[in-house]
């Protein structure tokens, strides 16, 4: 309650009268627009991989007419720059921090922190915030002493504004866009971040209502804005709110290929519900709004994840026909679908055709023949299958190995292990949940003892144990940390 207390008393002022249309956000919002009421073969030799960090950032989706908010800001980028010397005294800073919050004023705590001797800078402040990202109090402790040592640059408050609404902290983060405002700062991003995080929360009529706001100070409806508002709706699941707010706002935004494509990836690749996504093709037909390549990109997609074979090819040469170069998206689903249906041939010929024009297969290309091979239990196939891969110089990822795991045995399971790690490639979490679910499964606990007794992660083994199969099993790992 202290640090809570403390942070108050670190916000400015009241805001001025400029800002009285801030202030009123949550009581009267705008009304520019309409709201809606494996034996693994030696092939696996390779040359090691960076281990994959699973740093939750804003990932992206290409498109000439909307960069989204998710291209524009990802802080796995900036978590990486920021490694190095300045983890040397992160630590120390963190403990201090925690010692902090007992402090009874803003003044008080920041002058315990300076007393540290360390200078922050702009990347540090952001190190630190990051590592705090579970604990919102401390964050904006941090915040504000970036603040005081002129450390705070954008991608600092877009972290903050991030974590604070990860935490539904929103009246704290509208405080900051006001300061923001304040500053003549462009507080556009700002609040692309506040929609983002409203609509993860499910929080869509403030999504809108902030989305509103923006259109508010533009002397015209902004289109790309206007994108990138119902993409973050679809990415978070409310496609039926997106395709609302579109047809309702048609008047300040005629409808066009481009927002019922971002409408079809919604229904196609979020939601994959195949019935909502043929109906939204049909609604294009009525508006006379003509598919392009991008909406069968989509709907080929759909086809291909609910086991649609026949109609996966019909739009593949539909799309074709019509003079629509098929890109990767589209190569990848066939390559999936024709392998699901057991027609391995003709899913090579796809790979085969990409190369011809132009495309280089990856590892996703790989992995989408060996995955649906061994969930079907045809792991001598997939072994074929990873031995061109290499043989192409295309390196497994985790999830060519996790697609192994149900055709091991203890021994093979352990030389999977082996073959990750000198990969750098895991194990992982993940890893160790699947191979304990597969024994498990089979009946086979003492299996999965004798695995984890082989490697130098029975602590990690053991509590992914406990937290998802139970303390029944908790007492077989005893021993294993002995």
């Amino acid at each position: 309650m202290a640090l809570l207390a403390a942070a108050r008393r670190l916000q400015p002022h009241r805001l001025r009268p400029v800002m009285k249309c801030f202030s009123q956000f949550s009581r009267s919002p705008p009304h520019h627009f309409i709201s809606s009421p494996l034996s693994f073969p030696r092939a696996f030799y390779q040359t090691p991989r960076s281990p994959c960090k699973h740093i939750p950032h804003f990932g992206g989706f290409s498109g000439a007419c909307r960069q989204s908010l998710y291209q524009s800001i990802n802080f796995s980028e900036y978590v990486d720059d920021a490694e190095g010397d300045i983890q040397l005294g992160l630590r120390e800073i963190l403990e201090r921090v925690e010692k902090a919050k007992d402090f009874a004023s803003g003044d008080e705590a920041i002058a315990f922190l300076d007393s540290s001797g360390v200078k922050p800078d702009k990347d540090f402040i952001f190190s630190v915030i990051w590592a705090l990202r579970e604990e919102w109090k401390l964050a904006f402790l941090v915040f504000k002493w970036g603040e005081r040592w002129n450390c705070v640059v954008e991608k600092t408050w877009c972290l903050m504004l991030w974590l604070l609404g990860n935490h539904k902290k929103f009246s704290t983060a509208w405080t900051l866009i006001h300061e923001l405002h304040h500053a003549s700062k462009d507080t556009q991003r700002a609040m692309l971040i506040m929609i983002d995080r409203y609509a993860a929360a499910n929080y869509t009529d403030k999504a809108i209502e902030t989305f509103n706001l923006i259109q508010k100070f533009k002397f015209s409806p902004e289109q790309k804005t206007y994108f990138m508002f119902l993409d973050i709706l679809c990415k978070h699941g409310n496609i039926e709110e997106a395709e609302d707010f579109m047809f309702r706002n048609k008047k300040f935004f005629p409808l066009e290929t481009e927002s019922f494509n971002i409408i079809l990836n919604g229904w196609c690749n979020i939601a994959i519900d195949i019935y909502e996504a043929k109906r939204v093709w049909r609604e294009m037909s009525k508006c006379c709004i003509e598919p392009d390549g991008t909406s069968y990109a989509h709907m080929i997609s759909c086809y291909s994840s609910v086991g649609n074979l026949f109609d996966s090819l019909r739009l593949y040469d539909e799309m074709k026909k019509r003079g629509w170069v098929p890109g990767l998206e589209v190569y990848h689903s066939l390559i999936y679908i024709l392998t699901r249906e057991s027609c391995l041939n003709e899913a090579l010929k796809i790979v085969d055709r990409m190369k011809e024009t132009g495309m280089k297969p990856n590892s996703t290309t790989y992995n989408l023949i060996i995955r649906p091979l061994c969930g079907t239990e045809k792991f001598e196939e997939a072994r074929t299958i990873l031995a061109r891969m290499i043989g192409e110089d295309i390196s497994p990822t985790i999830d060519t190995y996790h697609a192994f795991v149900k055709g091991e045995s203890l021994e093979g399971m352990l030389g999977l292990l082996n073959h990750m790690k000198k990969a750098g490639v895991g194990p992982n979490r993940d890893t160790f949940l699947l191979i304990l679910d597969k024994f498990f499964k089979l009946g086979q606990p003492e299996n999965a003892l004798k695995m984890v007794r082989d490697e130098a992660l029975c602590g990690k083994a053991r509590s992914y144990a406990l937290q998802y199969f139970g303390e029944r099993i908790g007492y077989m790992w005893v021993d294993c940390e002995s």
